[in-house]
């Protein structure tokens, strides 16, 4: 069985589901520090021929708070902006925008009032859209018992609990992980590379010069289904 566990990103950008695709199980480590700027509440999109950062605004950020434990700011005007935002950047020239935008909007103004369920919310129905059937749990839900662990025994002790003997991480994580603590414990380590990001190329509209790492939303909004499933192959492990 194949593990993967990263923290919750708000639509992430597509290596993030190269690596769901690439397991059986995959966890949603949102009792971990929230980290200072990172990925959890933010993402670029391409916005008048230049990728934009939209951010959702969340309550009191520190990272001295579990990622869990940070609440969206619902009252911020900012986060009905980003739906104009994306409107004005997609409406007139993405070809999937009239799917892609309404699952956008229902996961921006669903009930979930905590960063880390909202990501959730944006990552699980990305999946439900490209077909990916990986199944996703929840740390802080799923093993709460192993919070008090170290980054690498905690890992091994989520996978020895799953009965997993394979831990895929993303490419970062080979600064962060030993292969040889995994291997003494049954568990094989590899990471998840995108193999030739020219590969991934797609037109992001006429005249405009391709822009790379954009959001997943950008993905979809220029991509259809069968096509982005071809992308989500063309990874390797290392």
């Amino acid at each position: 069985m194949k593990v993967a566990i990263m923290q919750p990103y708000f639509f992430p950008y597509i290596g993030y589901f190269q690596l769901i695709n690439s397991v059986d199980i995959f966890i949603i480590y949102d009792d971990v520090h929230f980290p200072k700027k990172g990925w959890v509440n933010r993402n670029y999109i391409l916005l008048n021929n230049n990728k934009h950062l939209f951010t959702i605004p969340c309550k009191s950020i520190s990272q001295n708070k579990l990622i869990n434990a940070i609440q969206i700011d619902k009252e911020n005007k900012a986060l009905k902006t980003i739906l104009k935002t994306l409107e004005a950047a997609y409406s007139k020239k993405a070809p999937y925008y009239e799917i892609v935008f309404p699952m956008v909007k229902n996961v921006i103004n669903s009930d979930v009032d905590t960063i880390s369920g909202l990501a959730l919310e944006s990552i699980a129905s990305v999946c439900s859209y490209l077909g990916i059937n990986t199944k996703l749990l929840v740390s802080s839900e799923n093993f709460p018992e192993t919070i008090d662990l170290g980054g690498s025994e905690r890992m091994i002790s989520i996978c020895k609990t799953l009965g997993a003997n394979e831990l895929i991480n993303a490419i970062g994580g080979m600064d962060l992980y030993d292969k040889n603590d995994f291997i003494k414990q049954g568990i094989n380590l590899s990471f998840v590379n995108i193999k030739h990001f020219e590969n991934l190329y797609y037109s992001q509209g006429e005249n405009q010069p391709f822009i790379p790492y954009l959001s997943i939303i950008d993905v979809m909004m220029f991509n259809s289904v069968q096509e982005i499933g071809k992308m989500l192959e063309n990874c390797e492990l290392l």
